[in-house]
């Protein structure tokens, strides 16, 4: 369903006082873990209430500049950004969690710290831009995908005040301009001589979603079938209903022995994990 969760806000200040690392953002952990009977279980580490960020680093010219987060009991994840010329990117992202929690992994074979590593996809952004994306991402590796959402990040800080220009990611970039369906209001009718009442239409009920086939492989075998039309129902001060368009989702996830997980991106925020 849609992920909720508390947003985590790091503002690094420099041995003046000025802001020279500032981010905001929110992640969750879907982890893959083998048990004591040696099948495997699905988990999802949630951030807790209680975020510190020691061990932070502004950086410079010369040295890398590193944001690091600890939360719940024993686990961390840190992003380190490079500067090259007039623009900062991500490079790495570490990633630990500890299997000793048994809230999160009950019945764990493996006791301990985990830490995986991986490559951030993020592209270059100029130096005074702040990095802006609210749709979701997510980074798969060793039986772990980091999911993110509503980032704002600028490394590098000028002067201790954040840029109030935006680089926006690939996803928040619309590749079309919305359809405007046509009202009463936004039609133009030509002049003539005859004058007539415009017509009036009943508001257009929802229409049902198309359905989709997804199917997961592993190796060269399909491992999941699924065909399924989605409606979500979010429930707010005014109902929202939202339907999974099958053109535009993405369909991810694992097979194992005795548990499968079919995840499903429709590229506007919205991953749904069956």
């Amino acid at each position: 369903g849609f992920f909720q969760s508390c947003a985590v806000e790091v503002d690094v200040k420099d041995h003046s006082n000025a802001t020279c690392l500032y981010a905001k953002w929110m992640m969750r952990f879907l982890i893959k873990y083998e048990t004591n009977s040696s099948d495997y279980k699905n988990t999802t580490l949630n951030l807790s209430s209680s975020v510190t960020h020691n061990g932070s680093v502004c950086g410079n010219d010369t040295q890398a500049a590193l944001l690091a987060v600890q939360f719940g009991k024993g686990h961390s994840w840190s992003i380190n950004f490079t500067k090259t010329n007039e623009t900062y990117q991500g490079d790495f992202i570490t990633f630990t969690y500890n299997t000793n929690d048994t809230a999160v992994f009950p019945d764990a074979k493996r006791k301990g710290p985990v830490t995986i590593v991986v490559k951030d996809t993020m592209r270059p952004v100029q130096l005074n831009n702040v990095f802006v994306c609210h749709s979701t991402d997510f980074l798969e590796a060793e039986n772990v995908t980091q999911i993110f959402w509503n980032v704002t990040v600028q490394a590098f800080v000028q002067n201790g005040t954040i840029g109030k220009k935006e680089s926006r990611c690939r996803a928040d970039t619309p590749t079309s301009a919305p359809t405007v369906p046509p009202t009463i209001a936004n039609v133009t009718t030509p002049s003539t001589t005859t004058l007539s009442p415009a017509p009036t239409t009943a508001p257009k009920p929802v229409e049902n979603p198309d359905t989709g086939n997804y199917s997961l492989k592993s190796g060269n075998k399909t491992c999941l079938l699924a065909t399924v039309g989605l409606q979500l129902n979010v429930s707010q001060d005014k109902p929202l209903l939202i339907n999974i368009n099958p053109k535009t989702t993405t369909a991810d996830g694992t097979c194992g022995n005795t548990t499968a997980t079919l995840k499903l991106n429709d590229g506007n925020s919205t991953l749904i994990g069956f």
